[in-house]
């Protein structure tokens, strides 16, 4: 069984009798893998877990998700289906592991209840990706995100990103041409894609900066993100160009 399989038997396994469905999205669905996709997965409870069933899912996910022995990061959210069925915004999610939280996790933190913005972003993928893993086709258990909510859930994130450029400079630049891509057209592209599109769009002085995220999210894993003194400099340049393009945009 491949890391995709594993990862939505863990699921539907601690969920049990409550589980609704597990969906396959992002990268995968979206135009296919590239080196450094994650694994991003949306699985759809009954009710929302109790302790046991949270620790038995992120001892899994440590096992499961990483950078070596041939795994991918894997993002794994979990919703309880009565949060999200009538939507609202914000809603709540139940579970979130992300290889980004993973000292924390091993530090002792379980994933509890919260709000997460961003699932408008990943109830639309789902619902585009189409791809059950387990359950019924998306389109039975979610409704559309209404197009408001799905930008004011794009731009929430724009300030956590502008913080992280020096941090996770890859993720970042792509996640913002992504968000302004949502912006303008609705739709939620691919990393690659939504650069490819912001790169028409960006003023010329800003665009080897995208263009080397691109290539190297299309070509390299994370572990081989390297970035010139030259193109360093101008990261945060660029990313303030698209930060201010999307509020233009929210603001017109």
């Amino acid at each position: 069984m491949d890391q995709v399989g594993r990862v939505a038997q863990l699921a539907g396994d601690v969920l049990g009798s409550d589980t609704v469905g597990v969906y396959l999205h992002g990268s995968a669905v979206l135009g296919g893998l590239r080196p450094a996709s994650d694994v991003d997965l949306l699985a759809v409870a009954r009710r929302s877990m109790d302790e046991e069933q949270r620790r038995r899912l992120l001892d899994g996910l440590l096992a499961l998700s990483g950078f070596t022995g041939g795994l991918r990061p894997v993002e794994l959210t979990v919703v309880v289906a009565s949060r999200v069925c009538p939507w609202r915004f914000p809603p709540t999610g139940d579970f979130l592991y992300g290889e980004w939280l993973r000292e924390e996790f091993e530090s002792g933190r379980v994933p509890r209840p919260e709000p997460m913005p961003d699932l408008a972003l990943l109830v639309t993928l789902v619902l585009a990706g189409d791809r059950p893993l387990v359950g019924p086709p998306p389109a039975r258990v979610f409704a559309p995100v209404p197009h408001a909510d799905l930008v004011r859930a794009s731009v929430a994130g724009v300030p956590e990103l502008l913080g992280e450029l020096d941090s996770d400079t890859r993720n970042a630049v792509l996640t913002l041409a992504r968000i302004w891509t949502t912006v303008s057209t609705g739709e939620v592209r691919p990393k690659d894609a939504a650069a490819d599109w912001a790169l028409e769009r960006l003023p010329q002085e800003h665009r080897p900066v995208l263009r080397h995220a691109r290539d190297l999210y299309r070509n390299h894993r994370y572990s081989e993100e390297t970035w010139s003194g030259d193109l360093r400099a101008r990261v945060h340049p660029c990313a303030e160009a698209v930060a201010a393009a999307i509020e233009r945009l929210v603001n017109d």
